[in-house]
């Protein structure tokens, strides 16, 4: 199939932005009356999927799932919609990169990169906790936390993305926890071994990041995937040498292999992220800009090497 054209319904494509393991994404501008122009990104799916039914409804089913989903550490969703036999969702553009690409040209100092970590655990407690038109607990995983999937504003903001591997308990077209999905090296034990996912399997993939963001590598890399598969089902505890003790019993317990040994929620882990943080220098949203910007200069191409799917 060809690509996608240079319209797409009411937006203009500008320029590829990524693309991941069955969609890809378009940073596209949307018009409006008086000459209104607003930059936008346009999730769809790769050219070879396009047309594959159950692709389309776990696209339909993400899109109407995230669209529910409001807060600032979150990109949001705004439309779903179809032209020329593709399906595409509308979603906030991200003026930044994401964190995998910019470590490339160097990782934060500690202090920032537990206050990333901080942003994304309030995000988790956000999907977490998120209630069903009843107040019921949809039971939300998102399976698929990585530097990746964390998107770094030019404006200072943190916010987490991909929502396509996510899962709600309650909903009955899930894909099934024996399916593996995400990236290998930040999954949980209990999703390699195809275990039932809770909020705590989560922690763990947020747990290896940031470990990758203080120390500059992920603690359960092998040469191939299986011996990184395996050495995650072992989850010998790290090597943390150099790091500070109350960082390491965060990372640790993060890393627990047992889901229980974790913290009880995103909410506590980020509480301890917190208290944690205001041993060091001050940071926020400027320093985080500062560090957005000065990813930009090394590597000018950083702004097309955003996932956001």
């Amino acid at each position: 199939m060809q690509d996608l054209p240079r319209q797409l319904g009411p937006y203009q494509l500008v320029r590829k932005l990524g693309s991941g393991g069955m969609a890809q994404v378009h940073l596209a501008l949307a018009f409006g009356a008086s000459g209104f122009e607003k930059k936008v990104a346009i999730k769809s799916l790769l050219p070879e999927f396009r047309g594959h039914g159950e692709l389309q409804r776990l696209l339909i089913t993400e899109a109407c799932l995230h669209a529910r989903l409001e807060h600032r550490n979150l990109v949001g969703v705004h439309d779903l919609g179809v032209a020329d036999g593709a399906y595409y969702v509308r979603m906030d553009f991200v003026d930044g990169g994401d964190l995998a690409s910019m470590m490339k040209f160097g990782r934060p100092s500690v202090s920032l990169a537990i206050y990333i970590a901080e942003e994304a655990a309030l995000a988790l407690n956000y999907v977490h906790t998120f209630l069903d038109d009843r107040g019921r607990p949809l039971g939300l995983v998102h399976r698929d936390v990585s530097p990746s999937n964390i998107l770094l504003s030019r404006a200072g903001e943190v916010k987490l993305a991909d929502f396509g591997v996510a899962k709600a308990t309650r909903l009955a077209d899930a894909t099934g926890a024996r399916v593996r999905k995400g990236k290998y090296a930040y999954m949980s034990p209990e999703q390699i071994a195809g275990d039932a996912l809770t909020h705590q399997s989560d922690q763990f993939g947020l747990g290896v990041t940031i470990m990758e963001m203080i120390v500059g590598y992920r603690p359960f890399d092998g040469n191939t995937v299986l011996e990184t598969m395996e050495r995650i089902r072992e989850c010998t505890p790290p090597n943390l040498d150099g790091v500070t003790p109350e960082l390491q019993t965060i990372i640790r317990r993060c890393l627990e292999r047992r889901p229980k040994n974790r913290y009880p929620s995103a909410l506590a882990l980020r509480q301890a992220l917190m208290s944690l943080r205001s041993k060091f220098l001050a940071v926020g949203p400027p320093e985080l800009q500062d560090y957005v910007l000065a990813a930009a200069v090394e590597g000018p191409s950083i702004a097309d090497e955003k996932t956001q799917v």
